[in-house]
């Protein structure tokens, strides 16, 4: 399906999934999964503020008001696009591209989560490197960064996997706990290195305009790497 709002028709296919932009039906697919809750009992891999701590319905309420609030702005200054992870023909997580000023700095940021029962299953590693795919191939990004908590092994484990470098370490709050961050660095020469050829960009020129991409840079990457 075709839709108005070009930042709803980028896809990324992997051979075991694919990234959608996030539209409400696909949206309302996911309520019942966080609905029923996404966390382990003690587990807080999370910084505040996050709808995901919250109670029933309070936390799908404010989850889906985060991701419409996120969506409705895409300018050069800073945008937030929106994927759902479609595995086995089902919506399974989300996984998150976020760009500040990124026609200066060129650089961006990820943050995912992931239905339980698809977890421990190397489908952390195949969502970031499909979205690693789309910042680098089809954005033209310089560099890419993470932060996850230093207990959050599952996060951790994947950044190292994918050649991302330690890059200094700070302090967040998680249900108002103060707590370690790791923070770790792809750049685009060590990401060269990991290159897959097996993922498809499709509907990429619809973001250009709201990334405020370098044009020439990103257009050559774009007109190189993707379909659509």
């Amino acid at each position: 399906m075709h839709h108005t709002y070009p930042l709803l028709n980028v896809q990324v296919r992997t051979p075991r999934l694919t990234l959608v932009g996030a539209t409400d039906d696909l949206l309302e697919r996911l309520v019942p999964i966080i609905r029923d809750g996404i966390l382990d009992p003690g587990q807080m891999p999370f910084d505040d503020p996050m709808s995901l701590y919250e109670d029933s319905p309070q936390r799908e309420w404010k989850w889906l008001r985060g991701i419409w609030a996120g969506r409705a702005r895409a300018d050069p200054q800073w945008w937030r696009f929106y994927f759902v992870i479609m595995a086995d023909g089902s919506p399974v997580g989300m996984q998150d591209l976020i760009g500040t000023n990124f026609a200066a700095f060129g650089t961006v940021a990820t943050f995912s989560w992931l239905r339980p029962s698809f977890r421990q299953r190397g489908f952390g590693t195949e969502m970031r490197s499909a979205i690693l795919h789309l910042a680098f191939a089809g954005l033209a990004a310089r560099e890419a960064s993470s932060e996850a908590f230093a207990d959050n092994e599952p996060s951790n484990g994947v950044a190292r996997a994918l050649g991302y470098e330690p890059n200094g370490t700070t302090w967040a709050t998680r249900r108002g706990h103060p707590a370690p961050l790791i923070a770790w660095k792809l750049t685009r020469k060590r990401w060269e290195r990991i290159r897959r050829d097996d993922i498809q960009l499709t509907g990429v020129r619809g973001l250009l305009a709201g990334a405020g991409t370098r044009s020439g840079v990103a257009g050559a990457a774009v007109r190189g790497a993707c379909q659509g």
